[in-house]
């Protein structure tokens, strides 16, 4: 393999190491893996509509105390809003800087109702529900 196929390769291994999605996420969470779905959006966004059963922790109040009841041996898939907003990656840098394990939700609470999942919340909405399998 040439030098920049490896170079393109090792991009995707990157990125896949970096980002998820709400099918694999979904799937994750019916299989019971250690996963903790944090919402990195204000407090108000999440009380409208959020994913089932994730974490409100704004990225603005993210400190050690904050994240002390987080399961350090799970990984942390951080999400906002969608494509327009950053919060999930803010999300994600300070909890890896924390030390935890992330992954980033590609395409956020958008991307998850679009693929017809349900949400919660005030806004919540029908949709395929995660039957966990813990």
């Amino acid at each position: 393999m040439d030098e920049a196929r490896q170079a393109q390769l090792a991009h995707y291994q990157n990125k896949l190491s970096h980002e998820t999605d709400s099918w694999d996420l979904f799937e994750a969470l019916q299989g019971g893996e250690a996963v903790v779905v944090v919402d990195g959006r204000s407090r108000e966004a999440f009380a409208t509509e959020h994913i089932p059963g994730s974490v409100s922790l704004p990225h603005r109040e993210i400190c050690a105390e904050t994240v002390a009841a987080l399961p350090s041996d799970s990984t942390c898939v951080c999400y906002c809003d969608g494509i327009g907003c950053n919060a999930s990656t803010k999300t994600a840098l300070k909890l890896m800087k924390l030390g935890f394990d992330v992954r980033e939700l590609i395409g956020g609470l958008d991307w998850w109702k679009r693929d017809g999942y349900a949400t919660a919340g005030e806004a919540g909405r029908p949709g395929r529900e995660v039957r966990c399998g813990c």
